[in-house]
């Protein structure tokens, strides 16, 4: 019986896409010598290193897009709306597993995974409860249930990692995150001031307040809190976290947001980072381009913060003084003259005006701004959660923040200010993070 050809239903054709779209990832880990990564592996920064080629970057972006679109229409309704409903059991979940360290016992359990009770012996967490909230995770793929009430990690639990010794962050927990790459730090930032803040976005009051004023009971921003003495510790968790997401980015990410070996021209070119942090976007910059000065700053807790991380790390390069650390408030006067670049890196987005694409296809957008196939939603959908996420983040440990679609604004800020706009670069593969900015000064300002 001669079989007819399938009826081309939005299922069918979401199919096709992921279909054609793996065997593109496919073919390129293949020419690249790059792999797949392994859900139930380690993470470990090289395993992203198949998506440093763009063609393979975008297949899977579009087989996540796709795959997330089909699940929307096949699961049954109360199910895709409990994934947002409850949401804060996943974060109250991990929250309890991140701060009793949990990874850190199965890592040192290795992958057949340990007992619940025996992790409960390690933590002092009750195994019945502790098993309720990993089994919960593990149904997201966040820690697995090898067998009944035995665990272990997945890729994704493991991102989580301290890298210590589980008895030494149980000891310590003050200092869990010294020394640490930063991934952990950042989860514990967001499961802590972040949710507080967030559960306060619907209660009603002056609706320019920042909502994170309410639960601390000042009407202070998240940068005044951390300025408290007694706010140290978050203060240096959040400084971590923020070299943390340097993590989650294509690792030449920096290299690449603007063509660096132009200053080199000029030996002694000066750099200042502002605002950045402890400064870890300019350990790859500095070491790649040695004839380039830096100049680093933040508030005093930071640069403090700093100094100890660099000292430690590269001491030559702060004794040289070809870093120097400063500290300033980047809403005074700029202490530095004759500056070849200006880096401002994930710093604007905390302040009014933040940029995120529409969810439907827009034909106005601007140009070069890649949207999904006509198939899928043009921002890609929940592959491109962390733009959204980091826009609710800044709304709500700030005063009111004004949100576009429209890339126009950064353009019209930059005129404002005496600066030119010259492009967007565009970084294929990193869609997890805004990208780059390139202006100039105009001529009148100078």
């Amino acid at each position: 019986m001669l079989s007819l050809p399938p009826i081309s239903t939005p299922t069918r054709q979401l199919l096709t896409l992921i279909t054609r779209s793996i065997e593109t990832l496919e073919a390129s880990c293949q020419s690249s010598g790059t792999t797949i990564p392994n859900l139930h592996s380690a993470f470990t920064p090289p395993s992203q290193a198949f998506r440093s080629n763009p063609g393979a970057a975008e297949a899977a972006r579009i087989i996540a897009a796709a795959a997330l679109q089909l699940e929307a229409i096949v699961s049954p309704l109360q199910v895709s709306l409990y994934h947002i409903i409850g949401g804060h059991f996943k974060s109250a979940a991990l929250c309890v597993c991140l701060e009793s360290g949990v990874t850190e016992i199965l890592r040192e359990a290795r992958p057949q995974g340990i007992h619940v009770r025996d992790i409960g012996a390690k933590n002092g967490q009750d195994p019945e409860k502790l098993a309720r909230f990993m089994r919960f995770l593990a149904t997201h793929h966040i820690y697995r249930e090898v067998s009944p009430n035995v665990f272990a990690n997945t890729r994704i639990s493991s991102m989580f990692d301290t890298l210590k010794p589980s008895a030494e962050i149980l000891a310590d927990p003050e200092h869990k995150h010294d020394g640490t790459f930063g991934l952990a730090a950042l989860a514990s930032h967001h499961l802590d001031e972040t949710c507080k803040a967030s559960a306060a976005t619907v209660r009603s009051g002056d609706p320019t307040a920042a909502p994170f004023a309410r639960p601390i009971g000042r009407p202070e921003t998240i940068w005044t809190y951390y300025a408290r003495p007694d706010e140290r510790f978050r203060q240096q968790r959040f400084g971590i976290g923020m070299g943390g997401v340097r993590a989650l980015q294509p690792p030449d990410a920096i290299l690449k947001a603007y063509d660096w070996s132009r200053l080199e021209l000029a030996a002694g070119s000066l750099v200042v980072d502002v605002g950045e942090g402890v400064g870890t976007s300019c350990f790859l910059l500095a070491d790649n381009f040695p004839e380039l000065k830096f100049v680093v700053q933040d508030l005093e807790g930071v640069i403090r913060q700093g100094k100890e991380l660099w000292s430690t790390k590269v001491p030559a390069v702060i004794s040289s003084e070809r870093v120097i650390l400063q500290m300033h408030d980047f809403f005074t006067p700029q202490p530095q003259n004759g500056a070849a670049v200006f880096l401002l890196k994930q710093i604007t987005h905390n302040w009014s005006d933040d940029i995120v694409p529409f969810a439907c296809h827009d034909p106005d957008a601007e140009e070069g701004l890649q949207e999904a196939p006509a198939l899928l939603l043009a921002n890609y959908g929940a592959t491109n959660d962390m733009a959204y996420n980091t826009d609710l983040i800044v709304r709500v440990f700030f005063f009111l923040i004004v949100t576009s679609a429209h890339g126009c604004i950064f353009v019209e800020l930059l005129a404002r200010t005496g600066w030119e706009f010259v492009t967007v670069r565009r970084q294929p593969g990193d869609s997890t993070f805004s990208q780059c900015i390139e202006a100039k000064k105009t001529e009148d300002s100078l």
